[in-house]
């Protein structure tokens, strides 16, 4: 097994795109890991991912040689320390690039929470953002980790799934080659690495997916209206 011996297992679920961030790390690192996927995050969780992660009882959980380690950008970083030996590193040696990339990538999730509330004015909003954290960041480079994947590379590159889905349930387009240039050759560029390959999910199987989803959801007000 890669990492010297660990043993690595991920508590996770297919479509999460946290999930998705934690096995992008995996691979990138080259790491092998015992995928356990929950069936159902929704409506039944498991003991042991309810032992792993007693506060917020929610996946990703990496189990390390048994220690358990939550909350998606955590893992992240700590993949990165724990095997700091393995290529690529996703947070640079400087400290201050090391904030910005935090940031950035805390910006990535906090504009994933409120876009639920605030709609499409507010994405086209954090894309613009992004667009221009991409051309600082990278300073002309393939990636946000420059010529190799970094930390906001593996934090943005496990949405692309849920953005080429949404694209398929919406007709609408959020990267484009007119409102964000260098966003849009970016995430065709991330999607054809082998790593990024082996993980992100099918558009397809997340539109049909969410669309289980809305159905069940719509079944269950429907029942607690008539009750």
């Amino acid at each position: 097994m890669a990492g010297g011996g660990d043993e690595l297992k991920l508590l996770g679920m297919w479509a999460s795109p946290y999930v998705i961030r934690v096995k992008l790390a995996l691979g990138f690192k080259g790491l092998s890991y015992e995928d356990v996927e929950e069936e159902d995050v929704f409506t039944g969780k498991s003991e042991l991912l309810l032992k792993s992660n007693p506060v917020h009882k929610k996946v990703p959980v990496l189990l390390h040689n048994g220690k358990p380690v939550c909350e998606s950008q955590i893992i992240v970083q700590y993949i990165d320390e724990a095997f700091v030996g393995t290529r690529p590193s996703f947070l640079p040696a400087d400290p201050y690039e090391g904030a910005i990339a935090r940031f950035w990538a805390a910006y990535v999730d906090d504009k994933t929470e409120e876009e639920k509330a605030e709609g499409l004015k507010q994405t086209l909003a954090a894309v613009e953002h992004m667009e221009t954290a991409f051309k600082e960041i990278s300073k002309g480079k393939p990636f946000f980790g420059g010529d190799s994947v970094g930390y906001l590379d593996v934090t943005l590159g496990a949405l692309i799934a849920w953005v080429h889905a949404g694209e398929k349930l919406t007709g609408f387009r959020l990267f484009d080659a007119t409102r964000s240039p260098l966003l849009n050759e970016w995430v065709d560029r991330f999607g054809e690495l082998d790593a990024a390959k082996a993980v992100l999910p099918d558009a397809d199987r997340l539109v049909d997916y969410t669309m289980m989803r809305q159905a069940k959801a719509a079944a269950a007000a429907a029942a607690a209206s008539n009750n």
